[in-house]
């Protein structure tokens, strides 16, 4: 009996990282940019993620994440629609915003920097993330340049109006992380 037990115990260890389920009600996804020279924050309200991550074995972990863009917010529903459109984010043609983790660095206790594709509007850009992971809970920010993902472009793009910097930050949870 006892090797039998040792023999199971072996082979649970031995099995790959279960993927992590989000928990959306508990996450959040906000951004801060300057206006003018005033700070407004957004939030999208609708949002997915993928975690397959064994804390044991961080480099084999995966993250994937994407974003409604037409689940943004800005706490004004004219502002909501306006940002909706071609200059900024173009729902009708790229509904979508996505990040495809390639690399997962331990930086430090319960600390990561997550490297990968961010893309928004076609555009493609390598990110690196710095991730807290605690308690099921993957928190952090990563600043971004809104023109290099186009959005805002046209006459928008003069950046004394809008800032080019966003900073995104995020709260994720997870079940079974």
């Amino acid at each position: 009996m006892t090797k039998l037990l040792s023999a199971l115990l072996l082979a649970a260890a031995l099995l790959p990282a279960q993927a992590a389920t989000l928990q959306a009600d508990k996450s959040d996804l906000s951004f801060t940019f300057k206006q003018m020279g005033v700070p407004v924050d957004g939030k999208f309200k609708k949002f997915e993620a993928q975690l397959d991550f064994d804390a044991k074995k961080p480099e084999a972990g995966k993250i994937a994440f994407t974003v409604d863009l037409a689940s943004v917010s800005l706490g004004d529903a004219s502002f909501d629609a306006e940002v909706g459109k071609a200059p900024w984010f173009d729902v009708k043609r790229n509904g979508k915003a996505t990040f495809v983790s390639s690399s997962i660095k331990p930086t430090g206790a319960n600390k990561y920097d997550v490297a990968g594709k961010l893309t928004i509007k076609g555009a493609v850009r390598d990110v690196v993330v710095p991730i807290t992971l605690a308690n099921g809970v993957a928190s952090g920010a990563v600043p971004i340049k809104r023109l290099d993902f186009k959005i805002g472009d046209g006459e928008w793009a003069d950046t004394s109006v809008v800032a080019n910097d966003v900073t995104v930050k995020f709260k994720l949870a997870f079940a079974g992380l």
